[in-house]
């Protein structure tokens, strides 16, 4: 046993992905304020297809904390 040998820390690419329960269990102890920060990262993947064969793309959106729920709303455009 060396115990000048450091232990090697694997990068989170090489980590084994988190199970679905786990990330579950994650988001459920966050605040509505974490949630929709989280949710803003995660609308950069993310296309809405209405109804009306439009598409919206994720980061078109703001997410917002309003009263008990994250309520997403189409962004204004800045000039």
């Amino acid at each position: 046993m060396n115990i000048f040998k450091q232990k090697r820390i694997l990068p989170p690419s090489y980590r084994p992905p988190l199970e679905a329960a786990e990330i579950i269990q994650l988001f459920s102890q966050l605040t509505l304020h974490q949630q929709a920060a989280l949710m803003r990262l995660m609308s950069r993947n993310l296309i809405i297809k209405t109804s009306a064969d439009d598409e919206i793309m994720g980061y078109e959106l703001d997410f917002n904390v309003d009263g008990a729920m994250v309520a997403a709303t189409l962004s204004e455009e800045e000039d």
